[in-house]
C-alpha cells in the first residue's frame, strides 16, 4: 500500500473514527462507570429497544420506496428491492466510511438497473435535501416553542454557539467563497473547449437533470406522505427508548421530540455512527430537564449501540441481498 493509499484510509476512517472515540472518552472519562454498568444491567427493558428497532427499519424501507419515486420520474426504471437494499446498505457503509454510503447506493443501481450515476446523483440530492428540510423545520419549531430550554443549553454548552459564530466572523470563509465561485465561472467561461471542462459540464446537466426529478413528479402528495411517514418513523425509533428507563418514562413527547431533533443535528457531524457527538447532544439535553448524568451517560450508551448494531445488521443484509436478486437466470439452450 503506498503513501496515498494510507493517507486516503488515514482521512476517511481512522481520523473521523479517533475523533469520534475521543469525545466519548472524554464524555464518560470522569463518570462513575460502574453506576452507569448497574443501569445497564438492571435497569433497562431491553425488548422495549427492540421493539423500537422496527420503526427505524420501516423507516429506512420508505426511504427506499421514495427515492424509487424520484428516479421513476426521470422516466427510469428501477426494481422496488434494488432501491430499498441500497438504502439498507449506505447505513452500512457509512458506519465504516462515514458519507460514502450515499455514493455507494448510487453506484449500486447504476450496476443493476442501469442507470447514470450522475443522474442519481442528483435524486440523491434530493433525497438529503428533503431531509434537511425536515429537520430544519422541525428544529424551528422546538426553537419557537421551546426557546427557554435552547437559551439554557447553549449557556451550559458556551463552546457549541462560540464556534458556531466564529465561522462565520472569519473574513475568510467569505473570502474562499468568493474565489471558488470565480474560479468556477473562469473555466466554465474561458476553458470550455477542453475535454476535461465537456465532461464536467456533461456530468452537471445529468446531476441537474436528476435534480428535476422533483418537479416532474407526477405524484408529489406520495412524496410528502413518506417523508412525514419516515421522520415520524425515525421519531418513534428514538422516541419509544425513553420507556426502557425509569428515568425518561414520564418527561412526556415535548422533551421526547427535543431529545430527538438534538441527537439529528449531531449525525450531521461525518463521525461513523454518530459516536460522540449523538452521545453528547442527548446527555446535555437529558441532563437540561433533570436526568443525572451518569443515567444519561447509561442512556444515550445503550440506545446508541443498540441502535448503530441495528443499522450495521439490517445494512450487512442489504448489501448481500443485492447481488444474490439480481442474479442472471441462465437461459437453457435446447440441443
Amino acid at each position: 500500500m503506498d503513501f496515498k493509499a494510507i493517507l486516503r484510509t488515514f482521512l476517511k476512517i481512522i481520523l473521523p473514527l479517533a475523533f469520534g472515540c475521543l469525545l466519548l472518552w472524554y464524555l464518560y472519562s470522569k463518570m462513575d462507570i460502574g453506576e452507569i454498568w448497574n443501569v445497564i444491567r438492571k435497569g433497562v427493558r431491553y425488548d422495549i429497544i427492540l421493539f423500537s428497532l422496527l420503526f427505524g427499519l420501516g423507516a429506512n424501507i420508505i426511504r427506499g420506496l421514495r427515492w424509487g419515486l424520484l428516479i421513476r420520474s426521470l422516466g427510469d426504471k428501477v426494481k422496488t428491492s434494488n432501491v430499498i437494499y441500497a438504502v439498507l446498505g449506505n447505513y452500512a457503509v457509512n458506519l465504516v466510511l462515514p458519507r460514502v454510503g450515499e455514493v455507494w447506493r448510487c453506484g449500486m443501481i447504476t450496476k443493476y438497473d442501469k442507470i447514470p450515476f450522475t443522474r442519481l446523483l442528483g435524486t440523491l440530492l434530493i433525497d438529503r435535501v428533503s431531509d434537511t428540510i425536515m429537520v430544519g423545520l422541525i428544529t424551528m419549531s422546538i426553537i419557537i416553542f421551546n426557546f427557554d430550554f435552547f437559551r439554557s443549553f447553549f449557556a451550559k454548552n458556551p463552546a457549541l454557539l462560540d464556534g458556531f459564530q466564529s465561522m462565520f466572523n472569519s473574513i475568510w470563509i467569505y473570502v474562499a467563497v468568493v474565489i471558488f465561485i470565480a474560479g468556477i465561472w473562469f473555466i466554465f467561461t474561458y476553458m470550455s473547449n477542453f475535454t476535461l471542462v465537456k465532461k464536467a459540464k456533461s456530468m452537471l446537466q445529468n446531476i441537474w437533470d436528476g435534480m428535476k426529478s422533483i418537479w416532474l413528479m407526477k405524484r408529489k402528495g406520495l412524496f410528502v406522505i413518506e417523508t412525514l411517514l419516515i421522520w415520524t418513523g425515525y421519531f418513534l425509533y428514538f422516541y419509544i427508548t425513553f420507556y426502557a428507563f425509569d428515568f425518561t418514562r414520564d418527561l412526556g413527547v415535548t422533551v421526547g421530540l427535543i431529545a430527538f431533533t438534538m441527537s439529528s443535528i449531531a449525525v450531521a457531524v461525518p463521525v461513523q455512527g454518530g459516536i460522540g457527538p449523538w452521545h453528547f447532544m442527548v446527555i446535555a439535553t437529558l441532563m437540561c430537564f433533570g436526568v443525572k448524568e451518569t443515567d444519561a451517560a447509561a442512556f444515550a450508551l445503550v440506545v446508541h449501540t443498540v441502535q448503530t448494531a441495528w443499522l450495521g445488521l439490517t445494512g450487512l443484509f442489504g448489501v448481500v441481498a443485492l447481488p444474490f436478486t439480481n442474479k442472471e437466470v441462465p437461459v437453457a439452450v435446447n440441443e
